[in-house]
């Protein structure tokens, strides 16, 4: 009897939450990959009729009347991954040593700067990316200060570039890696390290040996929780890389709003929850491995 209540009250506590997932996550994303094997209709929406071409068109199996193979969608595809872990080496080399460095500080000093990590997110998003657009345009704060300075005569183009992509993909996912990194580094056992030392091991061989190795599972983390929303993200390459910038994300949004083809659309989402999904895998076997070994 107390287990029949147990399960009850189980039951009963993860009901609501059960509901909400099922139908807010579950529920579209199933109805997303349905509609990645369906036929897109004349005008908009889809036909009910099994239609696997919407994979054929990315993957290269597409040769019908109706549809055809373009190496365009995997070269964007691969451009997405390429500046999304671009991304996470960007932000790794930034936010490792700030949090080395701020771990190293008083508690009320790494409170503070903690704070001001997480203060953009007060702040709407488009309002921050339309700033970069004013900072990195040509007659921007950024060009105006460096003609001012006397360092370059004419203004650099990074606006509508890659670079002004990564500058702003790496400006808002920068919480999301320094976190995880920080929160993996302050936990480090620092008489490790001064063990280390007294040993006669190098500060680079005590990185290497020691520092890295422990702090591996909040770089890990960080790496996913930035590599995610990098590869679909659509906000930043819209504003910052213009039309010359086309990321997944770009297309997927291209496809349900201008060209209101929902099953390719549908089957470029199901294409970015593999690679996900995938690497959510990895990342938790990775884990396990590491916490059976400790």
């Amino acid at each position: 009897m107390a287990r029949r209540g147990d399960r009850r009250r189980l039951a009963l506590l993860l009901g609501p939450v059960t509901l909400f997932l099922g139908t807010c996550f579950i529920g579209p994303m199933a109805v997303m990959i349905v509609f990645s094997f369906l036929e897109p209709a004349l005008y908009g929406g889809v036909e009910w009729s099994f239609y696997h071409l919407n994979y054929g068109r990315i993957l290269g199996w597409a040769d019908s009347e109706w549809e055809s193979f373009d190496p365009v969608y995997a070269a964007i595809f691969l451009r997405s991954v390429r500046l999304a872990l671009t991304n996470v080496v960007i932000l790794l080399v930034i936010c490792y040593p700030a949090a080395l460095w701020v771990s190293g500080l008083s508690a009320r000093w790494r409170t503070l700067l903690v704070f001001l990590t997480t203060l953009p997110f007060f702040v709407s998003l488009v309002v921050r990316l339309f700033i970069w657009v004013l900072i990195l345009r040509p007659t921007g704060f950024l060009n105006s200060s460096l003609i001012g300075l006397g360092l370059i005569s004419e203004p650099i183009d990074i606006i509508f570039t890659e670079t002004a992509v990564l500058i702003g993909m790496a400006y808002v996912l920068l919480p999301f890696m320094f976190l995880p990194v920080y929160a993996s580094v302050e936990k480090l056992d620092r008489s490790l390290i001064e063990a280390s030392s007294d040993l006669g091991g190098s500060p680079l061989k005590t990185f290497f040996r020691v520092t890295l190795p422990l702090t591996l599972p909040g770089i890990a983390a960080g790496a996913v929780l930035v590599f995610i929303p990098s590869l679909g993200n659509f906000i930043v390459p819209d504003l910052l890389g213009g039309a010359k910038v086309l990321m997944i994300g770009n297309l997927i949004e291209q496809q349900f709003l201008s060209a209101r083809n929902w099953p390719f659309g549908s089957a470029l989402s199901v294409m970015i929850m593999v690679v996900m999904f995938v690497l959510i895998i990895f990342y938790l076997r990775q884990i396990g491995r590491q916490g059976a070994n400790q």
